[in-house]
């Protein structure tokens, strides 16, 4: 968290006004979306919040007043103030993103739609893509349905021209097999459809110099950022349609709104008070292969690490098998291993399809008669829940730790149905899952709050018994702590946690080794697998001129993501993949796992501070204890959003070493042009990758990787001893005139005594609703379903 790591200057802001809190009203319409019970629990979460920000704001105007007028102000006090002014801007939770990950057509759209019910409000169409870019759904408090487009820079649209115009012209030489124009490939045709719609039909032929003269067909704002707003759903939805649907090749239109759908990055769209998708929760729909532009398939993995869930999304027909779909759970498996995922499950869409007769027959014998097309669908889709089910959990099990929480999920597979969620002609509401799926955004959403909120409150508790012990130790000269010591005993254990943390990241060293060693064995058949295509070189020459184009990789709307780099460093993550879940997992102690090495430590700094305590005799001076024992929690607690974020960085930096090795061959391969293009282009990859390999070049990711880790252990060991040390010279009565009479704050902290006390009480009294609850519909079956109906009712 700020303020933990260094005193900070006093800044321009410092004296400036915490953010107003929100309207009771306002409030309320937050917790729209759930059920009575959990409107309960929220609302004593949001009073306690409340309460919390208005102690720390009268604090901080206590303070503010008491040093205004001073010429210059203590360095304790300014940490003071500026803890206290980070804390109540602080946002008491964080967006939990839902990531809707899936192929072409596989009915991602569709799904919000129905969660959000509003049945065409996102487009959507059986045909083709529909969604062309990444679309982010929320709700907040606001009075209109709006939208903002968020353009390319000027920059990043010239980076992607500069490409574009490099795969078309550097494959136009006369006689050449490029010329044939029945030989195209998707990375020709999609290139030559993204500068018609830019800049209109001519513009293929043009040089790169000569689009930058020419004026975009589209109005863009200078500000790259379109925003729309409407009264009701449909009037967004007719505005939104032209900038994120999919524009038709052929197609003619004069809409300057279609013209600009190539710059466009992501879209954020947000439903005022809605009752289904409660606030703090971002529904995102993610296409499956990322993008041609650097910065768009940059944000298309930043999108994917930092979803908290991922739901793979598949049609009940390609589920069965295909690579796509493979893919998909393959790269939201390394969302759990990189980013902040920690949740993954597969949604089976359309699975109201069944041909009956196909069905029957395919059937196995001896099982009960079917009599209706209604009981085929669900006997299949119980069928495909539990096959899937236990593939997943295999797929899962091999790749991640064995205690991470999403293997303790009983059902990882969700069959649903948006159509029949509308049409219900042979599925019920709630048999199309669509409910289940709205339960379990509520639950993970109140739980996140329940998370939160215990640890912004016990935060404001350890800064509110530091601002109180300020004053405190002015009456205190008599009894001292013994810093000096205190400090050589925390060098002493930083020591022991710097070896420790040394020895569990030398766990990663023999399955590096041996995964280089696979490498080395299997990178030619791998690469030869990446280079070849059924029909031969026919089309594939101007693919392969894109990977090259973006240094091994090559996003397409329509083909499979192929990434030459993660592609031959794969046999490496295979064999390193479950030691790396194990080091960063936070679940039960291990020899491997880092967080119980940091939780270790802090609960021997802890123990330090009671033994001193009583040593020393601190009767007067609790506050000094309970202040130390709080801010350690708070210091390191602060380290985990640290290392999760250097883990991304960590974990691809394999595949980044590879391709920056490559680079050279890649660029070499890229300016080939002429007859046998294809085949020369290949012949240069084979050879750079040989000579790369026999140069060291899987050692040398191995390198790169353990560097990362040693960047890792110093980065952990310099930012908790500077932040201890910190809060030991705050801590000390004798810190070179650090203390000085502030505002008297005795009410504030006994306030937020009994707020901190009170966190118990809302947990149990949510734990006794919930249970009161379950009993009585235990006792009156049918109970839940009316009152989904209800609501559904009161919506329509």
């Amino acid at each position: 968290m700020a303020g933990t790591e260094e005193l900070h200057p006093v800044e321009d802001d410092l004296f400036k006004e915490p953010i107003k809190k929100r309207r009771r009203s306002d409030r309320d319409q937050r917790f729209r979306a759930f059920p009575s019970v959990e409107q309960c629990a929220l609302k004593e979460y949001e009073k306690l919040e409340s309460r919390t920000r208005r102690v720390l704001s009268n604090t901080y105007q206590k303070l503010i007043q008491s040093v205004f007028l001073d010429d210059s102000i203590r360095n304790g006090v300014k940490y003071l103030i500026n803890r206290l002014l980070a804390l109540i801007e602080k946002p008491s939770l964080d967006p939990v993103y839902i990531g809707l990950f899936g192929s072409t057509g596989a009915g991602k759209s569709s799904l919000i739609n129905a969660i959000i019910q509003q049945a065409m409000f996102l487009p959507v169409s059986g045909e083709s893509i529909c969604t062309s870019c990444i679309v982010q759904v929320s709700s907040s408090c606001c009075e209109q349905y709006e939208a903002k487009i968020h353009l390319l820079s000027d920059q990043e649209w010239k980076e992607e021209l500069k490409n574009l115009t490099r795969l078309l012209h550097g494959t136009e030489e006369p006689g050449g097999e490029e010329a044939a124009a029945w030989d195209r490939d998707d990375a020709v045709e999609e290139a030559i459809w993204k500068l018609q719609m830019v800049y209109g039909n001519g513009a293929e032929s043009k040089s790169y110099e000569q689009l930058l003269r020419v004026k975009p067909k589209g109005k863009i704002p200078t500000s790259r950022i379109i925003t729309l707003k409407a009264e009701e759903a449909g009037e967004l939805s007719d505005k939104l349609d032209a900038y994120i649907r999919t524009q038709r090749r052929g197609w003619d239109g004069e809409s300057a709104e279609a013209r600009i759908w190539p710059l466009i990055k992501h879209v954020e769209v947000t439903l005022p008070k809605s009752e289904l998708i409660p606030e703090g929760v971002v529904l995102v729909d993610i296409p499956g292969t990322g993008d041609f532009n650097s910065k768009r398939d940059e944000m298309w993995k930043k999108t994917i690490d930092k979803c908290s869930v991922i739901w793979v999304i598949s049609d009940i027909e390609r589920v069965s098998g295909g690579k796509a779909h493979e893919d998909l759970l393959n790269e939201s498996i390394k969302a759990c291993q990189r980013g902040f995922c920690r949740d993954v499950a597969l949604v089976v869409t359309k699975t109201d399809k069944l041909h009956l007769p196909e069905y029957l027959r395919e059937r196995k014998v001896g099982k009960q008669a079917i009599q209706s097309q209604r009981e085929a669908v669900l006997e299949r889709n119980e069928m495909i829940k539990l096959q899937r089910n236990r593939i997943l959990k295999e797929k899962l099990k091999r790749k991640l730790p064995g205690d991470f929480k999403v293997l303790e999920a009983s059902d990882l597979v969700y069959t649903v149905s948006a159509q029949e969620y509308w049409q219900q002609a042979l599925l019920t509401e709630e048999e199309t899952e669509i409910p289940r799926l709205r339960e379990y955004i509520r639950k993970r959403l109140l739980d996140e709050k329940k998370r939160m909120m215990t640890k912004y409150v016990t935060e404001a508790f350890g800064l509110l018994l530091l601002t109180d012990s300020f004053n405190s130790a002015q009456n205190l000269a008599s009894e001292h702590l013994h810093m000096s010591g205190l400090r050589r005993f925390v060098e002493e254990k930083v020591e022991l946690l710097e070896k420790a943390i040394t020895q569990c990241f030398a766990h990663m060293e023999r399955p590096l080794q041996e995964g280089v060693r696979t490498a080395r064995a299997s990178y030619r058949r791998i690469l030869g697998a990446c280079l070849v295509r059924s029909k031969g070189n026919q089309g594939f020459h101007q693919t392969l001129k894109a990977v090259c184009l973006k240094n091994g990789i090559y996003a397409s709307r329509t083909l499979a993501r192929i990434d030459l780099n993660e592609a031959i460093t794969q046999p490496i993550y295979d064999q390193i993949d479950p030691v790396f879940g194990g080091i960063f997992r936070t679940g039960r102690p291990t020899d491997s796992a880092l967080m119980p090495h940091i939780d270790a430590f802090k609960h021997s700094l802890q123990e330090k501070m009671t033994e001193i305590g009583i040593k020393n005799g601190w009767k007067y001076d609790s506050y000094k204890k309970h202040f130390l024992i709080q801010e350690i929690s708070t210091i390191l607690g602060s380290l985990e959003g640290h290392i999760l974020r250097k883990k991304r960085r960590i974990y691809e930096s394999l595949a980044t070493s590879v391709q920056n090795d490559l680079k050279p061959c890649y660029e070499e391969a890229a300016q080939i042009t002429g007859k046998k293009a294809c085949e020369r282009m290949k012949d240069v990859i084979r050879r750079g990758v040989d000579q790369q390999v026999a140069e060291g070049m899987f050692e040398r990711a191995q390198e790169r990787m353990q560097h990362q880790f040693q960047q890792l252990k110093t980065g952990i060991t310099e930012r908790v001893m500077g932040s201890i040390a910190t809060m030991l010279t705050l801590a000390s009565s004798q810190g070179d005139g650090l203390y000085k009479e502030l505002a008297d704050v005795k009410s504030e902290y006994k306030e937020m005594e009994k707020l901190h006390r009170s966190l118990r009480e809302v947990a149990e009294n949510a734990l006794l609703r919930r249970g009161m609850q379950e009993f009585l519909l235990r006792m009156s079956p049918g109970k839940e379903v009316e009152g989904e109906r209800g609501r559904k009712r009161g919506r329509m």
